[in-house]
């Protein structure tokens, strides 16, 4: 049979972490243990069913059968500007502003090939969701990391890199509230990002998919667009996918700079056809109408978290208490690194964590946490931590 060698691009990617907890996740298996997985950030609570219903009305209407708009349907771009401006109080235009995405990685992991050139460099707050660095990458930019600490509360030390840096950077990436770490970001943190990147003229991408995944109403996760100037210089993406439970349904957004947008827009029309109308129209129903349903998920994530932090102390694993995001962001017990506690916990209970080194290295030393199992799972996951 023929061999053909992987494009550099691909060959370039570090190798998967994670194969070493899948293949002990098999033999665990093959022990007759029932896995339980807590390393997945899928929400395991079914679509509301309004919006279902709304995507089956929709889907009957010959119209959707065609191709879509490259930049997305009116009507859904104008309902992510009324929802953004009660959300956030943000005006955005529907036509200039807003473009409909196939979930917010796509349009993350397109959006360096409208700006990054080859030998450009990117700023990545690290550990991070491994698409920021693989996109730049791909582009043939190079990637400075700037690390997220908990001396420094999980957020980047802005001042920390150097002039020199901050001139030759073209792109940012944020992303609160944070996965891995749970970690939220606050005014003062967004005006400074502005700060910095209206002064030497770098792009802030802001990861926004966890915004509505919060656990206290009077600490609302922000927009980096409720900033003044930031419209200047930020896109920020979005997604449906964690607020509604429509992580399959492949529908987000992303909002703010005009050029920024317009830039994506143009990725996107030569390497996709846009959303299904009908789910777009899904979108709508679920901006409209999904809020109740949204706290009534945030709910149940704030009580799988605190029944998940009990565990943790009687077991005597250190934490972050997360504030937002379905994540737990852990200790790893001395005399172990990362993988190791990750694959001894896979042995000796069967349940999945993720090592916190498969984020970037900074995330050497925790492990990571998914609250996506219902009650009596998670239960039953952490009555097994317990006893470790």
């Amino acid at each position: 049979m023929a061999q053909f060698p992987l494009a550099d691009r691909l060959a370039a990617l570090p190798p998967y972490l994670f194969a070493e907890i899948d293949r002990v996740k098999q033999e665990v298996k093959a022990r007759g243990v029932d896995i339980i997985s807590l390393g997945i950030g899928d929400p395991d609570m079914p679509t509301p069913d309004f919006i279902i219903e709304a995507l089956h009305a929709a889907a009957k209407k010959p119209i959707n059968h065609q191709y879509p708009s490259y930049r997305g349907l009116l009507g859904f771009r104008q309902a992510v500007a009324a929802w953004y401006k009660v959300r956030f109080g943000v005006d955005l235009s529907p036509e200039k502003e807003v473009v409909s995405l196939i979930g917010s990685k796509e349009g993350i992991a397109h959006f360096p090939l409208a700006f990054i050139n080859p030998g450009d460099l990117a700023l990545v707050c690290t550990p991070n969701y491994p698409v920021y660095n693989v996109a730049v990458g791909f582009c043939g930019g190079t990637v400075k990391y700037l690390p997220l600490t908990s001396d420094n509360n999980f957020l980047p030390d802005l001042d920390a890199v150097d002039n020199d840096t901050w001139k030759k950077a073209k792109l940012l990436f944020i992303n609160y509230p944070n996965n891995p770490t749970s970690a939220t970001a606050d005014r003062a943190f967004y005006e400074r990002v502005v700060e910095k990147a209206r002064e030497f003229n770098v792009i802030v991408l802001h990861d926004a998919a966890y915004t509505e995944v919060y656990f206290n109403p009077a600490k609302k996760p922000m927009s980096i667009l409720e900033i003044p100037g930031a419209k200047d210089v930020a896109i920020e993406f979005h997604s449906l996918s964690k607020t509604y439970n429509m992580t399959g349904w492949r529908i987000g957004m992303a909002v703010g700079n005009e050029t920024l947008v317009n830039g994506l827009g143009k990725i996107k029309e030569n390497v996709d056809s846009g959303i299904f109308q009908a789910v777009q129209e899904a979108g709508i129903a679920a901006l409209q109408q999904g809020e109740p349903y949204a706290e009534k998920f945030r709910a149940i994530y704030r009580e799988r978290r605190d029944v998940m932090l009990q565990a943790l102390d009687k077991a005597g694993i250190g934490y972050r208490k997360s504030d937002a995001s379905f994540y737990v962001w852990c200790n790893v017990p001395k005399g172990y690194t990362s993988a190791e506690f990750c694959t001894n916990v896979l042995q000796k209970t069967g349940v999945v964590v993720t090592p916190g080194n498969g984020f970037g290295a900074p995330g050497e030393g925790y492990f990571r946490i998914s609250l996506t199992v219902d009650m009596p799972l998670l239960e039953e996951a952490v009555s097994r931590i317990i006893k470790l």
